[in-house]
């Protein structure tokens, strides 16, 4: 069992952001580098040492969806951005919720666009984990589009799970666009099956977005519930 998992198991929380990517990274999960800053002063050094542009957003257990909370500020340019980031982040998660346990402010890169997918997991109490894969934005919201299968998932379900939503197409690559890096969802997919199976405490797991390019799957953003 990862530590991190334990920690959040034992003090009866939901693991935060940064705690997500770390449990992704000692699977060898790309994600882009992010630091977290507890004061105004770290998050500047964070940003110099990342490199602006910038992402911002607000660490606490206690705001899952931080959209809710106005807990993301994207696009930060500079040192004078990032102090009134940091201000404005803590005030919103203030404002939202008043005894909001706050571990700081995380601060990443700015990605360049890919196209959105989601990779979730939830544990069914009959079947054990259940991996859902789909493309992001308004195909998940709106359109349902989504494939299920239940762990473990081996890098031939993968592949079907990929294939089987309707917008497969944008993936392989439509009006002359270049084919999105499918064997690295495969990868991606197979890797959190075997996670979750590993962690039996872990009751739901959600990345979203993960970026895909033309050579390689970043995960942008990790939610993980124990």
């Amino acid at each position: 069992m990862h530590p991190l998992i334990l920690k959040a198991l034992d003090e009866g929380r939901p693991l935060v952001e940064t705690e997500a990517k770390d449990v992704l990274r000692s699977y060898d999960i790309a994600v882009p580098p992010y630091r977290l800053a507890a004061t105004e002063n770290e998050a500047v050094a964070h940003a110099k040492d990342v490199g602006y542009p910038v992402v911002m957003k607000i660490v606490s257990p206690d705001i899952l969806h931080k959209s809710d909370a106005h807990g993301v500020i994207l696009n930060i340019k500079n040192a004078a951005e990032v102090r009134s980031a940091y201000e404005k982040l803590m005030g919103s998660a203030r404002a939202y919720k008043a005894d909001a346990d706050i571990f700081g402010v995380l601060v990443t890169p700015m990605a360049p666009q890919g196209v959105e997918v989601i990779i979730g997991m939830n544990r069914d109490p009959q079947f054990g984990p259940v991996i859902m894969f789909g493309l992001g934005g308004i195909f998940v919201e709106v359109f349902k589009d989504v494939s299920f299968r239940i762990t473990p998932v081996s890098k031939d379900e993968a592949r079907s799970m990929i294939k089987e939503i309707k917008a497969y197409p944008i993936l392989k690559g439509i009006r002359g666009a270049k084919a999105k890096d499918i064997e690295g969802i495969v990868s991606l997919i197979e890797v959190i099956s075997r996670l979750s199976d590993e962690h039996p405490d872990l009751k739901e797991l959600d990345l979203n977005p993960v970026f895909v390019y033309e050579d390689r799957v970043e995960v942008i953003d990790a939610r993980m519930i124990v």
